[in-house]
């Protein structure tokens, strides 16, 4: 008498052939799904799509550093397969000695190649790193466009000084003019990283780090803060955008013709810690603003130092006491 469990299991038809078959059928649908996310992760909008000759030079260093390693990386990827398929149990035909000894050409290979890649590495990182310079201003044309930056809670401030307007998680650029940053921090350590453009560095309280960069072609660039500074971390976004010279003269003009003045109170509101906050200008910057958030910084005052004509003119206590630029410490 047959059971009817094994009838139906060989059945042509039936459903255990149908159970068999499926995972194979689902595995060209999961293999098309994660195909599929792969290349939605390609965007272009990262280290490797350098639009400014800075970013292009890190990539270039990026790309001629991983092929130094893959001299060694893949030698010995297929050097282990090899040996694992040659000297497997069955195979014959591969002689084995029990008897441990010292062969001095396989001692010299296994030390000499990685010695030399490590000197032929170090001597690339080396090189890139001093062109890489971050304080070393670009060759251009053009006089150099100088923005202050300031890291706040959980936003960019950036100031320009010689246009005296100042925006919020928004930066304009011209296209081809080189950007001379000098960058701060209100609050704890940050990074400041614009991928398309070039290089990352940090801002920290009390000092000031600097970077130059240029962009080569018109575009919106993401930058974003690369370090861990809080519960907005993840909201610390602004985008760069680069525009035709007479396009960002444009831009400030309608800047200085519009909007709030960035006076101490309004520092003072706009240090709060605050998340998401969208884009802003300022068509006026208090006075030495940059040099007095360092001062505020070091000294670990609730408000800002007062500027050095106020603190001159003010009398009695200001009287021999004006502000000064603080000492401060470079990095970067």
């Amino acid at each position: 008498m047959n059971d009817w469990r094994s009838a139906t299991s060989h059945a042509p038809g039936g459903p255990a052939s149908h159970t068999r078959r499926g995972p194979r059928s689902r595995l060209p649908h999961w293999l098309l799904v994660c195909a599929a996310a792969l290349v939605a992760s390609c965007q272009q909008a990262g280290v490797l799509d350098p639009l400014g000759p800075i970013a292009s030079q890190a990539q270039l260093l990026l790309i001629n550093s991983t092929a130094i390693m893959l001299v060694v990386v893949v030698p010995v990827v297929l050097a282990t397969l090899g040996f694992a398929w040659w000297y497997r149990s069955s195979n014959l035909r591969a002689s084995r000695v029990s008897d441990e000894n010292y062969e001095g050409r396989i001692e010299f290979v296994t030390w000499s190649i990685p010695a030399l890649i490590v000197v032929l590495l170090g001597g690339v990182i080396w090189i890139g790193s001093h062109q890489l310079d971050p304080r070393a201003p670009i060759p251009a044309d053009t006089r150099p466009l100088r923005v202050e930056v300031v890291a706040l809670d959980w936003k960019w401030l950036f100031i320009y000084p010689d246009q005296g307007i100042a925006a919020v998680n928004q930066l304009v650029i011209p296209v081809g003019t080189p950007v001379n940053f000098q960058l701060t921090s209100a609050t704890v350590m940050n990074s400041f990283f614009i991928p398309q453009l070039g290089s990352q560095i940090y801002t920290m309280g009390g000092m000031t780090t600097h970077l130059n960069l240029l962009a080569d072609a018109p575009g919106e660039y993401p930058g974003f803060s690369a370090n861990f500074s809080g519960d907005g971390f993840a909201e610390m976004r602004f985008i760069a955008k680069a525009v035709r010279a007479g396009e960002f003269d444009g831009w400030a003009t309608t800047v200085r013709g519009a909007g709030s003045a960035l006076d101490d109170a309004a520092y003072a509101a706009l240090a709060k810690p605050s998340e998401a906050v969208p884009p802003a200008t300022y068509r006026s910057v208090a006075p030495n603003l940059f040099a007095r958030i360092i001062e505020q910084t070091i000294s670990g005052s609730a408000s800002l130092p007062l500027p050095r004509n106020a603190a001159a003119g003010s009398g009695g206590a200001g009287d021999g006491a004006a502000w000064c630029p603080p000492a401060q410490q470079a990095g970067g």
